[in-house]
C-alpha cells in the first residue's frame, strides 16, 4: 500500500468540523491576519481526498456520493487550503510529542505498552505508522502518516489550484503559497525526524535530500506571497527555508533568510477544543492524562542566573504519571488544550543566525535576551555548545531538539531508563516497514 496518499476519513472529519484559519500568524511585530473559515464543504473535500484504493492499514472505502472529479472546482478552492492545514496541524503537534519523548525532553509516565516503545526507543517503532488522535485520551504517537497525507493534501491542493483559471479563484497565489509552505514544513519534518523516506512511491531518500525537496518548497513559497502581497507568509516561509539550508549545511543561506525576519514575528499552528482531534497533544499527553512527564533531570529546574528559566516553565505536579509509579512534571509551555504551537519564529531566526555565524551568536542570543527581558549571555568559550543549549531551552517542546541532537551527533541515553528497562538502538525515526513491503521501488 501507499502510505502517503491515504487519507484517513474519520480523523480528518473531525479536524473539519471546526472552522479552520488560513494563513492567520501571530506576531509581535504586527504583521497582518487573514482569516477564512471552511464548515460544511471542508468534510466532504476531506473524505473526497481519500483517492486510492489498495490493501492496508489506511486504506479509505468511501460511498460514492463523493467522486475525485468534484475536486476539480474553483470553489474548493479554499476547503483545499483548509484541508492540508488542518491535516498539518494534526501532524505536527503528534510529531512535536513522539520527537520529544526520543530526545528526552519528556519520558514515559504510562502504563500503556504503544508509549512504552518510545519511552525505551525500541526496535518495534519500525513497525509504527502513526495516526491523528481520535480522542483526548488517545495514546498512540508517531507522525509518518499524518505528516505525509498532510503534503499529499498540501501538493495536491497546490496542483489542482494552480490548474484552475486566475479569475474563478479569488487570492490564487495567497492560497499556493500557503499550499506550497506548508508543504515545506512536511518536507522539513519529513528529513529532520525520519532516518530515511520514500515520497509517492518513489526509492529511498536521505534526509539530505528531502531537505533539498523543502528548501526548493520555501522558495516557490516566497515567490508566491510575494505575488500575493503577503509579508508574513513570505517570512514564515523564509524561517522554514532558514531551517532547511542550516541543516543542509549552507550556513550564510541560512543567516540571510534569518536575519530578514522582523523581531517578535511567530507564525503559530493552532488548535482548539471542539474535539478530541483538533487539540494540542502536548497538553493532553502531559497535562489531561498524564501519559507524558516532563524529563525532571533535564529540564525539571532549569535555571537562569539562579532564577527559573522561564522558556523552559515546569513543576514538579505532585502527583504520579498515569503509571502511578512516575513522579510527574507538568509543562506549563501549553496551558491548555487549544494552546498553539510555534512553527516559525524571529526566536528560531535568531539561534539560526547565531549557529551559522559564530562571530555573531553573543549578538545574536542577546537581542533575543533581551526581547525577553532575560539577563545578557556571557560566552563560554564554546558557541556551538552555548548556542545549542539556548536552543534546547527556547525551542523547548516545538520539534527541534531531535534534530539538533542528530546533526551535531548529541549522545543519546543508554542503559536503562527511570522504569529499569533498557534502551534500544533508534535514535530518528525509522521509515515504517509498511512502507518498505508496500512500495514497490523499495521491496523490503
Amino acid at each position: 500500500m501507499n502510505t502517503h496518499l491515504e487519507t484517513e476519513a474519520g480523523a480528518l472529519v473531525g479536524a473539519m468540523a471546526d472552522p479552520i484559519r488560513i494563513g492567520g500568524p501571530s506576531s509581535g511585530s504586527g504583521a497582518g491576519r487573514s482569516w477564512l473559515r471552511a464548515r460544511g464543504t471542508a468534510l466532504a473535500i476531506a473524505l473526497a481526498t481519500g483517492l486510492s484504493a489498495c490493501d492496508g492499514l489506511l486504506d479509505v472505502k468511501l460511498p460514492g456520493s463523493v467522486q475525485a472529479s468534484d475536486l476539480d472546482n474553483p470553489a474548493l478552492a479554499s476547503t483545499l487550503v483548509a484541508s492540508a492545514l488542518g491535516q498539518f496541524e494534526c501532524a505536527y503537534t503528534s510529531y512535536v510529542a513522539s520527537t520529544g519523548v526520543l530526545a528526552n525532553e519528556y519520558i514515559n509516565a504510562s502504563s500503556w505498552l504503544d508509549i512504552n516503545g518510545w519511552g525505551w526507543r525500541g526496535i518495534e517503532l519500525h513497525t509504527i505508522t502513526g495516526s491523528c488522535p481520535t480522542s483526548r485520551d488517545a495514546t498512540g504517537l508517531g507522525a509518518y502518516a499524518p505528516l505525509q497525507q498532510a503534503r499529499f493534501l498540501a501538493e495536491d491542493g497546490a496542483r489542482k489550484i494552480e490548474s484552475f483559471p486566475d479569475e474563478l479563484v479569488e487570492n490564487k497565489a495567497e492560497k499556493l503559497g500557503l499550499l506550497t509552505a506548508y508543504a515545506g514544513y512536511t518536507y522539513v519534518l519529513l528529513g529532520e525526524g525520519f532516518c530515511e523516506m520514500a515520497i509517492d512511491e518513489g526509492p529511498i531518500l536521505t534526509p539530505h535530500e528531502v531537505l533539498r525537496i523543502a528548501e526548493q518548497r520555501f522558495t516557490t513559497a516566497i515567490e508566491y506571497a510575494k505575488a500575493a502581497g503577503r509579508d508574513d507568509l513570505e517570512t514564515m516561509a523564509r524561517v522554514g527555508r532558514a531551517r532547511a539550508r542550516l541543516d543542509l549545511g549552507d550556513l550564510e543561506g541560512a543567516a540571510a533568510d534569518a536575519e530578514q525576519v522582523p523581531e517578535g514575528f511567530v507564525w503559530n499552528a493552532e488548535y482548539s477544543t471542539i474535539n478530541g482531534r483538533r487539540e494540542n497533544r502536548l497538553y493532553n499527553l502531559n497535562r489531561r492524562n498524564r501519559y507524558l512527564s516532563v524529563n525532571p533531570v533535564d529540564y525539571g529546574a532549569l535555571e537562569l542566573d539562579g532564577q527559573p528559566d522561564p522558556r523552559v516553565p515546569v513543576t514538579d505536579s505532585g502527583l504520579k504519571g498515569h503509571d502511578g509509579s512516575t513522579q510527574h512534571y507538568y509543562q506549563h509551555k501549553y496551558p491548555s488544550a487549544d494552546a498553539p504551537i510555534p512553527l516559525a519564529s524571529w526566536a528560531e531566526a535568531q539561534l539560526i543566525i547565531a549557529e551559522a555565524r559564530p562571530a555573531e551568536a553573543e549578538a545574536a542570543i542577546n537581542r533575543l535576551r533581551a526581547h525577553q527581558g532575560l539577563p545578557a549571555y556571557v560566552p563560554s568559550g564554546d558557541i556551538l555548545a552555548d548556542v545549542l543549549e539556548e536552543r534546547r531551552r527556547q525551542l523547548f517542546s516545538e520539534g527541534h531538539r531531535l534534530n539538533d541532537m542528530l546533526r551535531h551527533g548529541l549522545p543519546f541515553p543508554t542503559g536503562f531508563n527511570h522504569k529499569g528497562q533498557a534502551y534500544g538502538p533508534i535514535t530518528c525515526m525509522p521509515l515504517p516497514e509498511q512502507e518498505k513491503r508496500s512500495n514497490p521501488n523499495i521491496g523490503g
